[in-house]
């Protein structure tokens, strides 16, 4: 194999994670040239990644079809010459442009309605079975049906390791320091004062979000134990809102969601001291940037989409009602986040900031 086509998840979590699978097609393949399709909010993220060659940024609408504009992209693709192509997203809209680039082989899950669009098609796991999601892309670079040759370092419960297996390869990121000196200074930040990130958003659902008041209590201890240290909040427009209520009720922290781009909000998170998010891309970003980070968890689940880094510390109440895996607290409390307090988050960030002194 010469060269393969990704087409990339749609979430910037989902693509981290399926790094992996392009470490290991590098290893059975060395010399294949790997190439993406992403959606524009995810490809800077793939841009980073060194086992990508090259990325088509898609401005191809969430949900429709648009024949139109894949057939003119495919063409592109034709030209290409592609041997194979990783269908990463289950949807039948997903698996049409590598058809329609007659792309020779076409590998991913069975997901809806794609016979004939794959030809190479793994069975989907039972949702009561679901292995890490690391684990369940890194799958596609074997035969449907074959036994991995690798565990995932950070499963739990965690897997048996025997024989030949091998650890799973973790996310990685490139960052480049002048490139953070730049947004720095485009943000008026002093690189001299130790940064920390707060990540208030999650697209999935408010289930997913610790409440502001919580992430300003947090900045209170901040400014009590490192008064020099300088506090940020990134993430789309969407958290802006959530982010202006932290910073309304701690006056140490700058408000930047919607003011960055996903990749300068890259470059300021590979320069933080640490890291406080939710379970949402920025997350993962931070996880494969190698920056020590609390994640908080609410009604998702870490033991299947956990910070993939030895720096990480998760926050998880393990109430009997969570996961939910819901958008909304069906029980309207929501108490596996409002019960988690800021003196818990407080205690692994002080360590960080201690140790990055």
């Amino acid at each position: 194999m010469r060269r393969a086509l990704v087409i990339a998840p749609n979430w910037i979590g989902d693509a981290l994670m399926a790094q992996p699978l392009f470490t290991l097609l590098k290893k059975l393949h060395p010399r294949i040239v790997i190439d993406a399709v992403a959606p524009s909010w995810v490809a800077p993220v793939l841009e980073r990644m060194p086992e990508i060659h090259a990325v088509y940024a898609t401005d191809l609408a969430h949900g429709k079809l648009q024949l139109l504009r894949r057939w003119q992209l495919a063409s592109d693709l034709r030209d290409v010459g592609y041997d194979a192509a990783y269908v990463l997203p289950n949807s039948m809209k997903s698996a049409l442009l590598p058809w329609m680039a007659g792309i020779r082989l076409r590998i991913g899950y069975k997901g809806e309605s794609r016979y004939g669009l794959l030809n190479v098609r793994h069975p989907n796991p039972p949702k009561t079975d679901r292995p890490p999601m690391t684990v369940h892309y890194a799958a596609l670079a074997y035969a449907p049906g074959a036994k991995l040759p690798f565990v995932d370092k950070y499963a739990q419960p965690r897997e048996a390791q025997t024989g030949d297996a091998q650890i799973l390869p973790v996310p990685r990121l490139e960052a480049d320091p002048n490139e953070a000196v730049r947004v720095s200074a485009r943000f008026n930040l002093d690189t001299r004062a130790p940064l920390v990130v707060f990540c208030p958003g999650a697209e999935y659902g408010p289930a997913k979000r610790w409440p502001p008041e919580h992430f300003a209590s947090l900045a209170q201890f901040v400014a009590q134990s490192f008064p020099y240290a300088r506090i940020v909040a990134l993430g789309s427009n969407k958290d802006s809102a959530a982010a202006q209520a932290i910073a309304e009720r701690a006056q140490n922290v700058r408000n930047l969601c919607g003011q960055t781009s996903l990749g300068e909000a890259c470059a300021l998170i590979a320069r933080a001291s640490a890291v406080v998010t939710n379970d949402s891309g920025l997350m993962h970003v931070a996880a494969a940037l190698k920056r020590p980070l609390v994640a908080v968890y609410g009604s998702t689940d870490p033991r299947h989409t956990p910070p993939l880094s030895d720096l990480a510390k998760v926050q998880w109440l393990h109430l009997d009602c969570s996961p939910c895996f819901a958008r909304e607290c069906p029980l309207g409390h929501l108490n596996c986040l409002r019960e988690l307090s800021a003196e818990q988050v407080f205690a692994d960030l002080r360590g960080m900031l201690l140790a990055h002194r």
